[in-house]
C-alpha cells in the first residue's frame, strides 16, 4: 500500500522538512520501513494469526514508484490573480530520498497546508500518476486499491463532467475517483472556490457509494476495497478510511493534534534532535503552548511516541468499515468567533448529524465535558442526529 501524510493548522506554517524528512519515521523513511502501532487488536470471531497475516501481507512491499507532495502558498493571491491560497505541486519518479530537487524544496518552502504520498505502484511508473492530484485550488490522494477498476472505469469517466475528465492526465483509480469527487463537489466545476464540510462530504460519500453501485453490476463477487480518502481546500481537509468487508480492516491511518509541536524545530524536544543535529541557538525557545491548532492524519505515526497519534478506527456497519474525519477548525470565518464544525457518517447511506460548537465536547463515561486546547473529535464523540443509514 502507498503512504501519505496531511497537516494542516489554522495559524502555524509547517517546515516541509520537519514534517516529511527530519524525522526519523518520517514520509522519507516509510518507503521501505513501517510503524504500526495500534493496528492489531482482538476481536470475536476473527482469527488473531488471520489478521497478522492480513496486516503483514499488506505492508510487505516497498512505496518506491514515485513521490508527490502540495502545499499551499498565497503568491498568486499577492499578484492579484487568485482569492485565498493555491497549491504548488511538485512530483518525481524518484523516492523522495534519492531525488536532489525534492530535497531542496522541503528545506525552503512552509506552509499551513501540506499534502505528501509515496507510492507503490499497481500501474505505470509516471509522474502523470503521482499523488496528489489538483483540480483548481483543491487537492485529492488515496491510498489503496479499487477492485475491478479497468471494469468499471469507462462507466466511472462518463458520469464525470467533461472538465473533470479532461482534468485527468493519469491512468490510475485513484485519479479517477478524484475526478468524480469533484464532479459531485462542483457540478459546474468551479474548483477555485471553496465548500463547506457538508458539501464535501456529500460528495466524497456520493462518490464512494457510486463505486460501489457500478461494482454491483458486475458478474460475480467482487474483492473489498480500500479507500483512505484526503482532499482539501487549503483551508479545510476532510480525510476518510473505508473498506467493504466485514472483518478486514482498511489500511492503517491516524491522527494527531499534538504532534506537530514535537516535530517543528522553532519547539524544544524534538525525539530525533540528539541523532541529527545541535540544538537551535536561540535561548528561549517557543513554548508548546504558542504552536498553533493544528492536526496531522498520516497512514504512519511520523514520531514514536505512541501516545501523540490515535489510530481512526474504523465504523462496522452492514459489512462497511468506514470512518471520515472532518476538519473545519481552520477557515476564517469560524477562527474569529472560536466556533469549530465537526462531521461524521456511517458509511455509504445517511450521515451523522453535523453539528457547530463553540468547543467541542470530550466524552468521559456517560458525561459530556467542554474541552480545551488544540483539539479534533472523531466521529464516535459526536452525539447521533440522524438514523443510520444502509448502504
Amino acid at each position: 500500500m502507498c503512504r501519505w501524510f496531511a497537516y494542516i493548522s489554522d495559524s502555524e506554517p509547517a517546515l516541509l522538512e520537519d514534517v516529511l524528512v527530519r524525522p526519523a519515521h518520517g514520509l522519507t523513511k516509510q518507503v521501505n520501513d513501517h510503524f504500526l502501532p495500534k493496528l492489531f487488536h482482538h476481536e470475536e470471531g476473527i482469527s488473531d494469526d488471520a489478521q497478522r497475516a492480513e496486516i503483514k501481507q499488506r505492508n510487505i512491499l516497498y512505496n518506491e514508484d514515485g513521490t508527490g507532495v502540495a502545499f499551499y502558498s498565497g503568491i498568486r493571491e499577492e499578484y492579484g490573480e487568485a482569492t485565498g491560497p493555491r497549491p504548488q505541486l511538485y512530483k518525481t519518479i524518484q523516492p523522495p530520498q534519492n531525488d536532489i530537487n525534492f530535497k531542496s524544496l522541503v528545506m525552503h518552502s512552509s506552509s499551513t497546508c501540506v499534502f505528501a504520498h509515496i507510492r507503490m505502484a499497481t500501474s505505470a511508473v509516471h509522474e502523470f500518476n503521482n499523488h496528489p492530484f489538483a483540480f483548481g485550488r483543491h487537492i485529492f490522494m488515496h491510498n489503496g486499491t479499487v477492485t475491478e477498476f479497468m471494469r468499471i472505469r469507462r462507466e466511472m469517466s462518463a458520469l464525470m463532467t467533461p472538465a473533470a475528465f479532461e482534468n485527468i492526465q493519469g491512468s490510475t483509480d485513484s485519479e479517477h475517483v478524484a475526478a468524480l469527487y469533484f464532479t459531485y463537489l462542483a457540478p459546474d466545476d468551479n474548483w477555485e472556490r471553496t465548500y463547506s464540510v457538508q458539501e464535501m462530504k456529500r460528495a466524497l460519500d456520493k462518490t464512494i457509494s457510486t463505486v460501489l453501485q457500478l461494482q454491483k453490476k458486475l458478474p460475480g463477487e467482487v474483492e473489498a476495497n480500500s479507500l483512505n480518502l484526503c482532499t482539501s481546500d487549503g483551508e479545510r481537509l476532510l480525510a476518510v478510511r473505508f473498506r467493504n468487508h466485514a472483518t478486514q480492516q482498511p489500511p492503517s491511518l491516524y491522527f494527531s493534534t499534538v504532534a506537530g509541536v514535537t516535530l517543528n524545530r522553532k519547539y524544544p524536544g524534538h525525539p530525533d534532535l540528539a541523532a541529527h543535529e545541535q540544538p537551535q541557538a536561540d535561548p528561549a525557545p517557543k513554548a508548546a503552548k504558542e504552536h498553533g491548532n493544528h492536526v496531522i492524519i498520516a497512514s504512519e505515526p511520523t514520531t514514536y511516541n505512541e501516545n501523540e497519534w490515535n489510530l481512526i478506527r474504523e465504523w462496522r456497519f452492514d459489512a462497511h468499515c468506514i470512518k471520515l474525519i472532518a476538519v473545519n477548525a481552520f477557515s476564517q470565518e469560524y477562527r474569529c468567533h472560536g466556533r469549530r464544525e465537526y462531521a461524521g457518517h456511517t458509511g455509504t447511506g445517511e450521515c451523522l448529524g453535523v453539528r457547530v460548537l463553540c468547543r467541542p465536547p470530550r466524552v468521559v463515561g456517560e458525561r459530556t465535558l467542554p474541552w480545551s486546547g488544540p483539539f479534533l473529535v472523531r466521529s464516535e464523540s459526536l452525539d447521533i442526529c440522524a438514523t443510520r443509514g444502509t448502504p
